[in-house]
């Protein structure tokens, strides 16, 4: 292995160089320069500074003192090794004492402390060096130190006084603000919050600080809560603070974000707290509206629809071929336009807790037939294959609500067949899991995209944003609505170009056969 560091060698017997020479060298030591004049020598160190010097102690021109004395001046911290007979201890000694050398070695020298020292001694030197480098760069940053110093107190008072202003304005902004605000600490308990939040909250700060934000929160979702404090940004709505001093509970919406400190390291949530008190109030108006005029307008197209079915069998004259089929369409445009009230008025019946499931015990094989039953025709119109299938093939029978049951699996199996072309395939599958109910549609139609999918089941919903539908954009919603009320679970997979797979899980949906009471 070769070894950079310069060494410097002075010795006048020239037997004695060779042998320096010979074990250097073989020990890696490729940088070494051998003198047998001192003051050759100290010309070579005036030129380029060695690591280390090892020097003979009795030369003619000058003994090893006066030459290491003199390279010391040179290379004040440099390692320099004294080369001396046993005679000259003394002498060494006084060497160390009075010109600092690193080490002296009694000849004959044994080659392994020989090697020894001079490593330990190269090591000393770039330790020396380094440290000196280190006091350097001390020294210019004390020197900058006290030149800063100067100026430090006018310095602190003007960002002193700056800071004064901000904070007095953030504070105004934060204890003026409408909204709550809340900081609360990696493990989700409150450190501080605004007048707003203990007004929503009808407690004082003193009882806040140090309360789990889950003591707090009323209807939330646990997976929503666990987010704010993981390290993202988390916007949770339909949620409810419980106000301690009417005993109400005040719907809000939260915004929750992580707070870093200098090192970028997360140090607690901020969250702004908005009550919506108000907005679901209007809210509800806009639902009892809509419900209310959605049912008002009932008795008029069932009334138009029966006219013009009046017309069309005949019972108020002939009626002309022509005028046949445009008195059919209107009658179909008002029938859609009865669907859409309908829908309307069930979605407002689940969402204000208005509609009581009515549950009865039936044949599920039974009820699975009635349902695929008036699709039959459609698919075979689309030369679409319907394949059925219900596990165990037994006669099993569920508990649910059967008109609504039935609105989810005909939604879900009409999807289907509105979304697979000509030539397609579904398969519908009906089991029994541990009790519950699974029942799942898969086709292989043109599927969903990815980033319509969390918005799938909301009202108004088309399906995909790449193509508008004609439909109400109530279905799924609804559906969705129809099972949360059985206690179940309603989710989609689906892929572009290769389809879509719906399933609907209730729980303890199924029982074991009866005899009576069967519908």
């Amino acid at each position: 292995m070769s070894i950079s560091k310069k060494i410097l060698v002075v010795d006048d017997d020239n037997i004695v160089l060779s042998a320096l020479k010979m074990l250097l060298e073989l020990n890696g030591y490729e940088n070494a320069r051998f003198f047998d004049d001192p003051k050759k020598a100290l010309a070579e160190i005036e030129k380029e500074p060695p690591d280390l010097i090892l020097s003979d102690f009795m030369m003619p021109q000058m003994n090893g003192i006066e030459f290491l004395s003199h390279a010391k001046k040179l290379c004040p911290d440099i390692s320099m090794i004294l080369l001396t007979g046993y005679a000259d201890k003394e002498n060494a000694i006084k060497a160390i004492n009075e010109i600092g050398i690193y080490k002296y070695i009694e000849k004959p020298w044994d080659n392994a402390d020989l090697l020894m020292n001079i490593k330990n001694g190269l090591e000393r030197s770039h330790l020396i060096s380094e440290l000196n480098k280190k006091i350097a760069e001390l020294s210019e940053a004390n020197q900058k130190l006290e030149k800063y110093s100067n100026s430090l107190e006018e310095i602190v008072k003007e960002r002193t006084k700056s800071l004064a202003e901000s904070n007095t304005k953030l504070s105004a902004i934060i204890n003026y603000c409408a909204d709550g605000i809340v900081l609360v600490s990696n493990d989700g308990k409150i450190l501080q919050s605004n007048p707003a939040f203990e007004n929503i909250t009808g407690l004082s700060s003193k009882f806040l600080i140090g309360k789990g934000l889950e003591e707090l929160v009323q209807k939330i979702n646990d997976g929503d809560l666990n987010k704010i404090t993981k390290g993202e940004e988390v916007l949770v709505r339909d949620v409810e603070i419980k106000n301690c001093i009417n005993d109400r509970n005040v719907p809000v919406e939260m915004n929750f974000a992580p707070v870093y400190d200098d090192i970028q390291k997360i140090s607690g949530y901020v969250g702004v707290v908005r009550n919506v008190s108000l907005q679901k109030e209007m809210e509800r108006l806009r639902d009892d509206f809509i419900a209310t005029l959605t049912h008002d307008l009932r008795t008029p197209l069932l009334a138009a629809i029966q006219t013009l079915q009046f017309f069309l069998d005949g019972s108020l004259g002939e009626v002309e071929e022509r005028q046949k089929t445009l008195l059919d369409t209107m009658k179909k445009s008002n029938e859609d336009m009865l669907g859409l009230v309908n829908a309307l008025l069930e979605v407002y019946k689940y969402e204000s807790g208005k509609l009581n499931l009515c549950k009865t015990t039936f044949s599920l094989k039974k009820f699975i037939e009635e349902c695929i039953s008036p699709l039959e025709a459609l698919a075979k119109k689309k030369e679409i294959t319907l394949n059925a299938k219900i596990e165990p093939e037994e006669e099993t029978e569920v508990t649910a609500d059967r008109n609504e049951l039935r609105r989810v699996i005909m939604n879900l199996c009409g999807n289907a067949i509105n979304h697979t072309p000509s030539g397609g395939k579904i398969e519908i599958c009906a089991k029994n899991q541990d009790g519950g109910l699974i029942f799942n549609v898969k086709d292989n139609g043109s599927g969903i995209p990815k980033q319509d999918l969390p918005k799938l089941f909301k009202r108004f919903s088309q399906g995909t944003s790449k193509k508008r539908s004609a439909g109400t954009g109530l279905g799924l919603y609804l559906s969705r609505q129809i099972v949360e009320a059985h206690g179940g679970k309603i989710w989609v997979q689906s892929e572009l170009a290769k389809g879509s797979d719906f399933f609907v899980m209730i729980p303890d949906a199924i029982t074991a056969p009866k005899t009576a009471n069967k519908v």
